[in-house]
């Protein structure tokens, strides 16, 4: 029986989780899931077994495997979070699948759509929950915006403005400037505005976007502007060579809102309407992980295979805009 429909698991009061990869995000994730009541981390997965072990010890992990498809096998768990770099998430959330368990991949769910859309299909198929580890639309001020917004508190809402710029030594084996790891600053940090603009305005109608291609071929900093049905318009900073401001717009017929500095972490926002400033500070329980992994365990216990929060049409809409820029700046990975 599927994880997502078995009574059993419906009846436990914790999700049993498994990590596939040990890496930097994997860590946080572990330490998110000490905050999430509905969690308990049981296995983790590496291509090294000491790696693995060394995991286990940090996090006090009981299962400790040697190879991603033994974690896959591991009878003793519900879901698998999939950390590992861009280019394998296809490959890992697959392997996942196919051995029964519910899945939350890492953003982006894959390198492009097509690969999304065959990861989709198969969860489909099995009646598997998937989802895209979009951290920060579970975060509680991000849930506090999408009310205020559907509340009409600035009215229409026309333009949306992002930026997530980062500046890291450039280093040809660093997995951000290696094109064998969907490398460049699109998918890993691009994908955070794009999402905020997905989930307020939805499908842009029209793509359009200015980009550096840096030395190993990866695109470094961009600017994107997308364009809506009804008109709006988003306009979006990335970069992995730029320090940008970190900051976030929604703008509206009769007001706005700012999102501070690290918007995608949830930072307070100020609204300005009707003539009138006010500030909104949605506290956030440790380093913000846990939320998804809630939203995870929602699910699970309604018999749902996709989040309503990020859904699977958003996940392939999000990726459709990027493979149309990518295309118009000539960024191709070697696995396409």
């Amino acid at each position: 029986m599927n994880p997502s429909t078995s009574p059993a698991l419906n009846n436990r009061s914790k999700i049993r989780w498994g990590i596939l990869g040990t890496g930097n995000i994997a860590c946080q994730f572990a330490r998110g899931l000490r905050d999430a009541a509905s969690a308990e981390l049981v296995a983790v997965g590496s291509r090294s077994l000491e790696k693995s072990q060394a995991f286990g010890r940090d996090f006090g992990v009981a299962h400790c495997h040697g190879s991603y498809e033994r974690l896959a096998d591991d009878p003793d768990i519900d879901v698998v979070y999939i950390s590992t770099p861009h280019a394998m998430h296809r490959e890992n959330a697959i392997l996942c699948l196919e051995s029964g368990k519910a899945v939350l991949c890492e953003k982006p769910l894959a390198i492009n759509r097509s690969q999304a859309a065959e990861m989709i299909q198969l969860a489909r198929r099995k009646n598997l929950f998937l989802m895209e580890a979009m951290w920060t639309r579970f975060l509680p001020p991000i849930v506090r915006l999408r009310e205020l917004l559907a509340e009409g508190v600035i009215g229409d809402v026309r333009l949306v403005s992002a930026d997530f710029g980062i500046r890291i030594q450039r280093d040809p084996n660093h997995r951000l400037f290696d094109p064998c790891l969907g490398g460049g600053c699109l998918l890993d940090v691009g994908i955070y505005p794009i999402n905020l603009a997905n989930m307020i305005l939805g499908t842009p109608c029209a793509v359009a976007g200015e980009v550096t291609i840096g030395p190993t071929n990866v695109d470094e900093q961009a600017a994107i502007t997308l364009k809506y049905s009804r008109g709006q318009i988003a306009t979006l900073l990335a970069a992995i060579q730029t320090q940008t401001a970190h900051h976030a717009g929604v703008f509206g017929t009769n007001g706005f809102i700012h999102i501070g500095t690290h918007w995608w972490k949830g930072a307070p926002m100020l609204i300005t309407a009707a003539d009138k400033t006010w500030r909104v500070d949605e506290p956030i329980l440790g380093e913000g992980y846990q939320y998804e992994a809630d939203e995870v365990a929602r699910c699970l216990a309604a018999g749902q295979i996709q989040s309503d929060i990020m859904p699977w049409d958003q996940s392939l809409a999000v990726l459709s805009t990027m493979d149309q820029l990518r295309a118009m700046w000539g960024v191709k990975y070697p696995m396409e």
